[in-house]
């Protein structure tokens, strides 16, 4: 019986992250689709993103059948409380990954992202997927010195976005049309908040090892919905 239910909860971590490979290759999918006008593939990251949300749903399903069904105390407890929020978190970053495919199939056949920032745009998309990664080790083996380095990492994320909101309001509408002024302060604050969430799945963790509580209080960890 006992073995059975430490399966259950290796389980549990297993889908984390499954849901974490998944939105992996959205977000991987959603830049491309932006920066090479890929319309099929833009159509592939949005048709995908229902089965980011039903694995989402059976994860979750899983840990409240647990906690219901043994009652579990100390890290075990920790480990379901902290699911619950981290499969939110990922069924988050997937839906984001899907609203920078959609951005991609509404200009399509024009370029999404100006040519002065394609550079920027490709390096948010992979500081996001690099933070994404991180967490997913973190999740697999609960470490918080590579948890603090996730969450160090994202103050370029953080960087960037404001480096290009200053590019945009500085260049006017001489320089962009209104549809790429919104089309970038959307995307940017995509990437921005991929990695914001990235911090939030390695705050759980860090909840998990140690027992203290996450900080709500801070905007820039604990992520509020988007």
């Amino acid at each position: 019986m006992r073995e059975a239910y430490q399966s259950d909860l290796r389980h549990i971590v297993d889908d984390l992250l499954d849901m974490a490979d998944m939105v992996g290759h959205a977000l991987e999918d959603a830049t491309t689709a932006l920066l090479e006008g890929d319309l099929a593939l833009a159509e592939r990251v949005v048709t995908a993103d229902p089965h980011i949300d039903a694995r989402q749903v059976e994860l979750d399903a899983k840990a409240v059948e647990l906690l219901a069904r043994q009652a579990p105390v100390a890290t075990d407890l920790r480990l379901l409380v902290a699911s619950l929020r981290m499969s939110s978190s990922l069924e988050r970053m997937g839906d984001l990954a899907a609203h920078i495919a959609l951005v991609a199939r509404r200009t399509h056949p024009d370029a999404a992202v100006p040519a002065a920032h394609r550079e920027q745009i490709a390096r948010m998309s992979q500081l996001g997927l690099n933070a994404l990664q991180g967490a997913s080790e973190v999740i697999a083996n609960r470490d918080l010195a590579l948890a603090a380095q996730v969450e160090k990492q994202d103050d370029e994320l953080d960087h960037l976005m404001l480096e290009i909101s200053r590019e945009i309001s500085s260049g006017g509408q001489e320089t962009y049309t209104n549809a790429e002024i919104i089309d970038l302060t959307l995307l940017i604050r995509f990437y921005e908040r991929l990695g914001d969430h990235a911090v939030s799945l390695v705050r759980r963790i860090g909840f998990l090892v140690t027992g203290d509580s996450v900080d709500t209080l801070s905007e820039g960890v604990d992520v509020p919905e988007f």
